[in-house]
């Protein structure tokens, strides 16, 4: 058979982003592993601005026994939500290879129920038995996408994403888009939230910003969203929200309709790693958003979204970094310190915290109930360390490591020792109450210590090359944990050094002198008053 280059009539319409579906006068089959998967006289060819053609198969004209429907769906907002098949002949398949608007918007309902392929899934195509060796494209000119032309010159220079959701909405409406309320939900990787939102308003113009906590998933309010279709992968949505025929299906938009909206439009932003988020456009004027402006925001959405997602990556990153390392420690990493050897000698107040029997505890309770006391205690003793603006830096088993900061090493009273204390006496009160509520339930009561220091430490990075642990080391860490491990032999709760003592004078006894393992001579200890 003769090859020959495919031509299709250019698409035709108004200026600007344009969609036309034509039948195609020629006969389309389609084969993949020498089977023949779609054959048709009757087949629509659908033209798309700047995208190539794409031939659409009447169902009966396509090997549906040949084809398997997957999980996987997306979305265009003027064509409507796409379902995906993997085509499987014998050993080999072509993952989500092929797709059918089922339930289509009205400006593409002439493609309903039929079937379209991914031209590079399968081996071959051919027009009345000639091998077709180029997709079809397009020919027609159009006009600039005014979105495309500020994605290139000035979207890259926004900090955050708040301030890319602000750029995009001012260019949009610059551009004369009906744009009356734009919101965008990123997901991220928090162990309290779940999401943020942007939210731009014309009439307000700052972007605002709200956290969803994970919690909020539970509620009737998010289940019966649109964004909970979107999220679980079920497309997106449009709703034109005029006339008495509309459809208000979601609460939000009876509230939008109350608010003078006239059009909704949900839409899935993918990043690179599959996760789904959300952008929605809401209009207020006579006809909300024309085929070619929603044509002009879904042409830019995949690079959008690679903008949208590098922000969200060092939001990410400076989340984990701080949760997992601390505040401090979080920050001095993604500021550049990540080499072996990389930190600074600081002064602090040390704060070091141990459970008190916990292998017998361990031993005494199932994985999770254990699991669920630890971070009781956590809660109580770290939780009291971050109120008072100290710095969690490690837990060690069931021991906690803290620092609190002191600008000034020469300083006699610095007040940061004075936060310090103040968070040990919470700690234990926190920790009281948590006996209590043992007590009432039959439970054995926990017993815990906290040791208090101040002295100088080496702040920085220390392991292997493939390993690395931003911590404090130095001998007063070391003499910290001494003064823990005195706890049971003084029967207290909370010991201190001398060194700690003297920076909150007049609310300390005297415990004695007492040799510290691994420690040159005596050190005097001292205590809370007993009340």
């Amino acid at each position: 058979m003769q090859e020959v280059d495919a031509e299709t009539p250019p698409a035709q319409g108004r200026d600007g982003y344009r969609l036309s579906v034509d039948a195609e006068p020629r006969r389309i089959r389609a084969v993949f592993q020498n089977e023949t998967i779609a054959d048709s006289s009757k087949a629509l060819v659908m033209h798309e601005t700047r995208l190539a053609s794409v031939f659409y198969f009447p169902r009966e004209d396509v090997r549906m026994d040949l084809l398997t429907k997957s999980d996987q769906h997306t979305h265009c907002p003027f064509k409507g939500n796409a379902s995906y098949w993997t085509i499987q002949v014998d050993s080999q398949s072509a993952e989500n290879a092929a797709w059918s608007y089922e339930d289509p918007y009205d400006e593409s309902s002439i493609v309903k129920e039929y079937v379209a392929f991914h031209w590079q899934s399968l081996d071959k195509w051919y027009a009345d038995d000639t091998h077709i060796v180029e997709q079809p494209h397009d020919k027609a000119d159009a006009k600039d996408n005014p979105l495309v032309n500020w994605l290139v010159r000035d979207a890259w220079m926004s900090k955050s994403s708040q301030d890319l959701v602000a750029r995009i909405s001012d260019t949009m409406i610059a551009a004369g888009f009906p744009l009356w309320r734009l919101r965008l939900l990123i997901r991220t990787l928090n162990p309290l939230l779940f999401a943020l939102i942007y939210t731009w308003q014309r009439s307000g113009g700052d972007v605002t910003v709200l956290e969803i906590a994970h919690e909020n998933l539970q509620s009737d309010k998010y289940r019966n969203s649109p964004f909970a279709l979107v999220i679980e992968g079920e497309g997106g949505v449009r709703r034109r929200l005029e006339g008495p025929d509309a459809q208000l299906d979601f609460p939000v938009l009876e509230d939008l309709v109350a608010q003078g909206a006239t059009d909704y439009v949900a839409m899935p932003v993918r990043f690179s790693d599959g996760q789904l988020n959300i952008l929605t456009l809401v209009s207020d004027q006579l006809g909300g958003f024309s085929t070619e402006e929603l044509g002009h925001i879904y042409e830019i959405l995949p690079t959008l979204s690679r903008l949208f997602e590098s922000h969200a990556l060092r939001l990410s990153s400076s989340t984990l970094l701080r949760t997992y390392l601390g505040a401090g420690a979080g920050q001095r990493v993604m500021d550049g310190l990540v080499k072996r050897g990389d930190g600074e000698d600081i002064h602090a107040a040390i704060w070091i915290t141990d459970l008190r029997d916990s292998t017998a505890l361990a031993a005494s309770m199932s994985r999770e109930d254990y699991l669920s006391l630890l971070n009781r205690y956590f809660d109580s003793v770290a939780g009291a360390v971050l109120n008072h603006g100290g710095e969690v830096l490690k837990f060690i088993g069931d021991s906690v490591l803290a620092i609190f900061a002191i600008d000034d090493p020469d300083q006699k009273e610095p007040e940061a020792c004075a936060r310090a204390l103040a968070a040990a006496v919470e700690a234990a009160q926190q920790f009281e109450a948590v006996n209590k509520e043992r007590a009432a339930d039959g439970c054995t009561l926990l017993d815990f210590a906290i040791g208090l220091h101040r002295g100088d430490l080496t702040y920085g990075n220390i392991g292997t090359t493939k390993r690395l642990d931003f911590t404090v080391i130095g001998s007063a860490v070391n003499e910290t944990a001494r003064i823990e491990s005195l706890s049971k032999t003084l029967n207290r709760q909370i010991l201190i050094s001398s060194a700690f003592s003297e920076s909150v004078p007049g609310s300390m006894i005297s415990l004695g002198y007492h040799t510290l393992r691994g420690v040159s001579g005596k050190r005097e200890i001292f205590g809370l008053p007993v009340v």
